[in-house]
Order: C-alpha cells, then structure tokens, then sequence
C-alpha cells in the first residue's frame, strides 16, 4: 500500500493517463479490473456522449476508475459541462484527472459530488495552486513524458521540489514509467505512485490507430522530440512525439485536411499539424498525425491486453521491491 493506493482504492499504485484516441472504455475499464487507475479521456466529447462513456466502463468494471478533462482545450465552460454531465455517472470510488489546473467551478463540482480530485502540473508552483484547490492526488509530469507537456523539469527534479514543500501530499510521477522497476524507483524517490501513457498505447485494449502502436513498440527514447509543430486544435503547448517526415521537414508544409476521423458516424476532418493522433477510426496520411510517446517507449516492446502489462508491472514492483527486505532478513538470521 502506499498512499496513492489508499487515497483511490487501487491495488497497484499505477494510474492510465486519459489519452485522448487511446484512452476509450475498454481500456479504462481492463486496466480497472486489473487493479491499477483506468482512465477515461473525456478531451473534446460532447456531455451526452462522455457521460455514454462513463456509464459504459461502469458495466464493465467494479472497481475505481477515473475521468480525465483537459480544462486548456475545452475551455473552462466545456469543461463544467462535460462534469456536471458525467459526474452523476461517475460510481463511488471513481475519480477524476484534471490535465493542467481546473478553474474554480470545475474543482469545486468534483468535490461537491464527493470524488477525488487528482491534478496533472509540471511547475512547483501549479502545484501549490492545485493543493490550494483541494486536489486530493498530485501528478507531477516531467519533460520526459509524452504527449503535452506542462512544465520543464525532469520528473526526479520536480519530484523532490514538490515533496520538499509539501511532505504530506500525496504524489504520482508521470515520464519514464513502463517497468515494475521504473514504478519502485519512483517510490523510493518519495513518490507514492505513478502514472503511466506510453505504456498503454500498444495495449490490445487501446483506440490507437495499429500504426501508432507499432511505432510506439519499435521506438527507442531518442525517436521522440519536443515540438510545437503539432499545435491546430491546442496551440501553445510544446509536446513530445515520434519522429516524422513534418518533424525533421526544412520547410512547413500546406495545413491542408491529410486525414478524416469518425467519432459516433460523422466524419471529422484532420489538418495537417492538428494535435489530434490516430485513432483505429481514423483512415488517411497517418504517418503524417502527432503519435505523442515518451522516452520510456524504449521498454514498451509488446502488444499486450492491458492486464497482462498491469500484472507484468505488478510483480516486477514487488520484486523490485523485495530484495532489500530480503537482504536484511537473511542478515537478521545470520546474526542469530
């Protein structure tokens, strides 16, 4: 146990970051019943259609799960919408993952409905701003994840500037986290847990599109880069992807539609550097969408169902956990 585990009811104190073309219900709902944080990326769905998705993992699982919102592209209006819609669907015991900090109004519906707030910030002093909101789980991200980046640090650094101002906060690390032995390093560090996206992108669960996967399987830690290429739809917030003809292109090229994405029988038209990534409804030049990935993407080697990837971590945690434990046993008895 440690205290992310208690606050939210898990097992293992993992989380499933709410990836938006990855995060659906079925992924939520399999890394759930496998013990760790399912999340559900809610990102631009309209109410009726995310509170749907809520009520859809809650069949399929009876165990914890969050909802994730993105408050920066939704806008602070979207954002208290999509909550007042999934909130009530949202069973006892569920939680909910904020990307960036919530306004007023949005944290104080999660609290009023009596769920766990769990906020994601990449500066010492969001951090501040989240627990004065009454955030009841930090997830601190460092520039090693994938995805948008919220701050600037390597996570250990963020990590010990965090825990040094607030000891007693209850912490998850988001960047490097794809092992068991990644996941008791971060707790030896003072984390009490982490939270983990690349991890799941190839799972067999995952809406990623199967070329996002496979690149994800086959890449190493220097194939992504920092970027702000990919900014039509969320612009002004660097992020970390996969290498791809635009990245490393002399020159930009037309912001013309390369791609077209179903969502509930309508098509949606993608640009050319539209911060939307390939899902398995989306058909077109997707070798040219943002695949978000993170430099621990050179330990995540497989296809998986999440469970398995959930109990992989799980006993590689234990027996990263376990040889200290052992050692002083085997002292102990020696002595005697």
């Amino acid at each position: 146990m440690t205290r992310l585990t208690a606050r939210l009811g898990l097992e293992l104190p993992l989380l499933q970051a709410g990836m938006g073309a990855v995060a659906g219900p079925a992924l939520c709902a399999a890394v759930s019943r496998a013990g760790a944080g399912g999340t559900l990326a809610l990102y631009k769905e309209a109410p009726a259609r995310a509170a749907r998705l809520v009520r859809q993992v809650a069949a399929a699982t009876s165990r914890p799960f969050g909802v994730n919102v993105v408050p920066e592209v939704t806008g602070p209006a979207g954002c208290l919408a999509q909550l007042r819609a999934v909130l009530p669907e949202l069973p006892r015991g569920g939680f909910v993952t904020s990307f960036g900090l919530p306004d007023a109004d949005a944290a104080e519906a999660v609290r009023a409905a009596g769920h766990p707030l769990v906020v994601q910030v990449g500066t010492l002093a969001d951090a501040d701003t989240a627990l004065g909101q009454g955030a009841a789980v930090l997830v601190l991200q460092g520039a090693e994840a994938g995805g948008h980046l919220l701050g600037r640090l390597p996570v250990d650094l963020l990590l010990a500037a965090v825990r040094a101002r607030h000891p007693d906060a209850v912490l998850a690390v988001a960047g490097g986290i794809a092992t068991g032995k990644d996941l008791a390093e971060a707790v030896a560090r003072g984390a009490d847990g982490a939270m983990a996206g690349t991890l799941f992108i190839p799972a067999a669960e995952s809406t990623a599109h199967p070329e996002f996967k496979r690149r994800v399987v086959e890449a190493v830690a220097d194939d992504t880069l920092i970027t702000s290429l990919f900014g039509i739809g969320w612009p002004n917030r660097p992020h970390r992807v996969l290498r791809n003809a635009l990245t490393h292109a002399s020159e930009r090229s037309p912001a013309t539609f390369i791609a077209t994405t179903r969502v509930d029988g309508r098509e949606h038209p993608v640009p050319r550097y539209g911060a939307a990534a390939p899902s398995e409804a989306t058909t077109g030049r997707i070798e040219e969408m943002a695949m978000y990935c993170g430099r621990s993407c050179s330990r995540v080697t497989a296809l998986h169902p999440a469970a398995v990837t959930v109990a992989r971590v799980g006993l590689e945690y234990e027996g990263a956990r376990r040889p200290a434990t052992d050692s002083r046993q085997l002292h102990r008895i020696q002595e005697r």
